[in-house]
């Protein structure tokens, strides 16, 4: 399954579920980051690491390994 971490710059996507367990997870749904939202991919550092997306008409900051845990299509 495709995750947040793999998604383009530019690219819009949607999410289809949220892995991880207790406080990450609950972390993530505080951002705003639930299923079905669709998520933006604006930019990607020139590391890699964070990647900025717009959700919910907000701009956010995530590192690789949270939006490792975000499957999208």
């Amino acid at each position: 399954m495709k995750t947040l971490k793999d998604a383009k710059i530019g690219e819009t996507v949607t999410v289809v579920r949220l892995n991880g367990e207790g406080a990450i997870k609950r972390r993530i749904m505080d951002m705003g980051i639930t299923k079905g939202v669709e998520i933006y991919v604006r930019k990607v550092a020139p590391l890699g690491d964070p990647i900025e997306i717009k959700v919910r008409d907000y701009e956010l900051s995530l590192r690789k390994a949270d939006a490792e845990m975000i499957e999208v299509e």
